[in-house]
């Protein structure tokens, strides 16, 4: 279920607040302009079915990581690739991004060689190390798998909204009653008050209002 191809690049760039074009990048590559000639920018994350074109709920996993890297923390792409290639050639850990010990060992390491690519100080690589662990504290694991995700909007600190495979085919949901958010926005749009819509699930008004956040994201 978790490598089964579901979410097209718009439903994933929307589901993640993820630029379509920096997703494709990621995982399709990309040419770019170097001197004179161009260059080719290799894929960071792999399709489980490259005709497809579609990605799986452990590509999802993957980009949400690679975007608190790059967009929270301004980890750059040369060094997300040198230090994935660091873990694997130096402590065979595959796909690092999709990898629980990235909350352990792996993490530390990643943090470690990190730093050591751009000097960072003991301090600040401390302050990246529990600024990263915020982030890999929103995936649930189950059997050393991630089974979910709970993404951030704006600077909510609850899991409310959650992606998971087994639930709704994977799309983001209010998890107390598995509620697709796209629907609470639908029923808002159609003129329903918040107000309305939360009395009728039995959920808080706060909860319609995270739901509305999240589908209107950028």
């Amino acid at each position: 279920m978790l490598d089964i191809p579901i979410y097209n690049f718009s439903e994933a760039s929307r589901y993640l607040k993820i630029a379509n074009a920096t997703l494709r990048s990621w995982i399709l590559g990309r040419d770019y302009p170097k001197g004179k000639t161009s260059a080719f920018f290799e894929p960071l994350i792999e399709l489980p079915e490259t005709e497809s074109r579609l990605l799986s709920f452990n590509n999802l996993v993957e980009a949400y990581v690679l975007r608190s890297l790059r967009h929270k923390h301004m980890v750059s792409m040369k060094d997300v690739r040198t230090a994935l290639e660091y873990a694997f050639s130096d402590f065979n850990i595959k796909r690092l991004l999709l990898n629980q010990e990235l909350r352990t060992a792996a993490g530390e390491l990643f943090i470690e060689r990190y730093g050591e690519l751009i000097n960072l100080s003991r301090s600040g690589q401390l302050a990246l190390k529990m600024a990263f662990e915020n982030h890999l504290q929103r995936i649930e694991w189950k059997n050393e798998l991630p089974a979910r995700i709970y993404p951030f909007i704006d600077a909510d600190s609850e899991k409310i909204i959650a992606i998971d495979p087994s639930i709704q085919f994977g799309r983001p949901i209010l998890i107390k009653k598995c509620i697709l958010t796209s629907i609470i926005v639908d029923r808002i749009d159609a003129g329903e008050s918040p107000e309305y819509i939360a009395k009728d699930y039995d959920i808080n008004p706060s909860d319609v209002e995270l739901a509305i956040r999240y589908e209107q994201a950028a």
